[in-house]
Formats: C-alpha cells, sequence, structure tokens
C-alpha cells in the first residue's frame, strides 16, 4: 500500500460535511488525482452511504467512491480546526469528525483492502493521537508509519 499519493492539511475550517466534500473533490480533480466527476461522486456515496465513524473516544470520517472516478490512488488527510459534522455510518446522528480521510482507489478490491487496514489502525487510540498531535511538517510521515504500515 505504498504507492498512494498523500496529500494532508491542518487547520482548514468547514461548517459541514458538504464544505469539506467540496474541498476534497476540488483538491484532488486540481490535482490530477481524480477526473472531473469525482466531485459528484464524492458527494453521492455520502448521501447514501455516511462515512462518519465513532471510535473509542474520537471520530473520524472517511469519504470515498467508486475507483472509476480515480487517476491514481492517494490519500488526503485533513485535520481540521475543529470537529466537523458527518452523518455516522451506522447511525442516524450527526459526528464531530476530528480527522477527515479521503480514499481515492483506482482498483475497486484496493478500496476494501485500504477500508480494513484503516479501520484496523484507527482502533488503536494511539494512532489517532498521534495523528491529531504530530506537527504539520511530520504528518505524511506520521500517515505513512501509522495507517500504511502492513499490520503486525
Amino acid at each position: 500500500m505504498h504507492n498512494y499519493q498523500l496529500l494532508t492539511a491542518s487547520g482548514l475550517h468547514f461548517n459541514d460535511a458538504h464544505e469539506a466534500l467540496v474541498h476534497i473533490g476540488e483538491t484532488l480533480v486540481q490535482a490530477g488525482i481524480c477526473r472531473e466527476s469525482y466531485p459528484a461522486a464524492l458527494h453521492a456515496r455520502e448521501a447514501a452511504y455516511p462515512t462518519g465513524i465513532a471510535l473509542d473516544g474520537h471520530c473520524v470520517a472517511i469519504p470515498h467512491c467508486d475507483a472509476s472516478h480515480a487517476l491514481r490512488p492517494a490519500l488526503y488527510l485533513i485535520r481540521p480546526r475543529q470537529p466537523v459534522p458527518f452523518a455516522q455510518a451506522d447511525d442516524d446522528i450527526q459526528i464531530g469528525a476530528e480527522l477527515i480521510i479521503a480514499l481515492v482507489v483506482t482498483h475497486p478490491q484496493e478500496q476494501l483492502n485500504l477500508l480494513r487496514t484503516l479501520f484496523g489502525q484507527l482502533q488503536q487510540p494511539d494512532v489517532i493521537d498521534s495523528l491529531l498531535t504530530v506537527p504539520d511538517a511530520a504528518l505524511a510521515t506520521c500517515l505513512r508509519q501509522r495507517l500504511l504500515a502492513p499490520a503486525t
């Protein structure tokens, strides 16, 4: 899983999930990672299948959509200035996502494998704590080491 382009951002402000998804869509299209169809597909996927996840003490959102909208694989990790309301994946409530991890894959099976890996790693409180507290300059390295490292 080391072939993912990593993008990171910290301190961005979003009033809601819609604003965050607009930013993600524009950023990934402008970076040449996704096709022009990606932003609409990302919004549609989030509306049908919310990606907010409540973990032990923290909340994250993992927005993603079909691989057909991707040009190359990437992860975009955002540490927003304040938690962003996202609909919870398995409930009808809103949660405050402290981390937003947008997944972009080029093959459908990659998405399932990456989601499994992320869920496994994000279950460990120290992983989220490190992603929330590491200095901005070290965020991409931390992301690669903590989320993309093979499970031991």
